[in-house]
């Protein structure tokens, strides 16, 4: 795959109580500012989503934020991104960050976080794009979705080929790896042209 120049991350506007879950937000952020992958994000000063970008932002990365204009109070909001992108609502938010976005990624959250996740793997389903999704399963946050999601499979609602779309790792060295070796499906057959 091409090199990958930014991801997009999702992830909760709360730290958990896992300590952990904000130490590998920080060196995520660390990790992408190192590889000079640029930071887009909700633009949140908050939660998991603020420690991200804090952890890009301390070693000089560059951290674009995009927040519809509601969630605009000085409360939520980061003031020292490198940009920030203000939408009407949250479907240009979304649609915004993942045509800015060369691939994404999600750490834990809570319905939102999931949202976002299952819109754009749909998304990469459809083959309305074909970027890297992976899932960052800080200290075994997502096994219950991961088993829920295999248990899909075994049921018929789910491809493996659809599953395996998401990419599922540990730690942020592993998931960047996983993310650059990345191969794109087709697209599915109902979507070519001769069947439209």
């Amino acid at each position: 795959m091409s090199d990958i120049v930014s991801i997009c991350v999702f992830c909760g506007s709360s730290e958990g109580n896992d300590a952990k879950f904000v130490d590998e937000a920080l060196v995520l952020g660390e990790k992408l500012a190192q590889q000079n992958i640029t930071l887009v994000y909700g633009a949140a000063k908050i939660g998991v989503m603020g420690k991200v970008a804090e952890g890009a932002l301390m070693h000089k990365g560059k951290v674009i934020g995009v927040i519809p204009e509601f969630l605009k109070v000085k409360e939520v909001v980061h003031l020292g991104l490198t940009e920030l992108i203000t939408t009407t609502n949250m479907h240009e938010r979304k649609m915004k960050m993942q045509n800015i976005s060369d691939g994404f990624i999600i750490l834990p959250g809570g319905f939102g976080t999931l949202e976002e996740l299952f819109e754009i793997i749909t998304w990469a389903q459809l083959g309305l794009h074909q970027k890297p999704i992976g899932l960052l399963n800080v200290n075994g946050f997502y096994n219950h979705l991961l088993q829920l999601l295999e248990n899909m499979v075994r049921n018929g609602f789910l491809k493996t080929e659809n599953y395996e779309l998401l990419l599922v790792a540990d730690t942020t060295d592993d998931l960047l790896k996983k993310m650059r070796k990345f191969e794109p499906m087709s697209v599915p057959k109902w979507l070519e042209s001769d069947n439209v």
